[in-house]
């Protein structure tokens, strides 16, 4: 499981790959093996909304479902829920996403 910010979901999303981790999950995802990602964004509702679009459509690629940590004084920040890391890992390895995915 990659514990994802902003900055890493932009890079994974356009496929820009300097830093050990992005080369191992780029990898992972090129050897069609299941890859999950934990969202923790403080623009995940806005500036980021168009890479986590591009990798909802990606092969392999798994989130954990997310929801907004405050919406009262963050609201585009969004935060993966750790209760549902063992669910989303089980059904990554049956290649399905864990539904709904924004609670």
């Amino acid at each position: 499981m990659l514990h994802a910010h902003g900055n890493t979901v932009a890079k994974l999303a356009n496929s820009i790959t300097d830093t050990p981790v992005l080369v191992g999950a780029r990898t992972h995802l090129k050897d069609s093996k299941p890859l999950v990602l934990g969202l923790c964004c403080k623009d995940g509702l806005s500036l980021n909304a168009e890479n986590i679009g591009k990798l909802l459509n990606r092969k392999d690629l798994f989130f954990v479902p997310f929801r907004q940590d405050n919406p009262i004084t963050k609201p585009y920040s969004i935060c993966f829920d750790y209760k549902y890391i063992i669910k989303t890992l089980e059904n990554a390895l049956d290649k399905e996403q864990i539904q709904p995915l924004l609670n």
